[in-house]
């Protein structure tokens, strides 16, 4: 079963101690690039809140510091399931729409 999609929300910065607000259960998470809205991540996945907090952002310096002048301002949403298949099955079905979609409008 799938539920909604949670509004967008701020995707943390690094240095600024901003908290991440995502279920620990399978799901679906979304992340964009919040000037453009360009899609910057999306999976399914077992858990939602460390998948997200795993997310490569920006680029690391060689003492193992992010440069955060590269990290670009991101927004995400989350879309909670009962298993990850159930996500999995969700997101084939979201991605074959997209191409439908976009095969249209070209």
């Amino acid at each position: 079963m799938i539920s909604t999609w949670s509004e967008w929300k701020r995707y943390p910065r690094p240095g600024r101690g901003d908290n991440l607000e995502a279920p620990i259960s399978p799901g679906i998470y979304e992340v964009r690039i919040a000037g453009t809205g360009a899609l910057y991540s999306f999976d399914a996945v077992d858990n939602l809140a460390q998948s997200l907090a795993l997310l490569p952002v920006g680029s690391k310096s060689w003492f193992g510091r992010r440069d955060t002048s590269d990290v670009p301002d991101l927004e995400y949403r989350t879309c909670a399931t009962s298993s990850k298949a159930d996500a999995k099955a969700a997101a084939e079905r979201m991605i074959g729409r997209r191409e439908t979609y976009m095969s249209g409008a070209a």
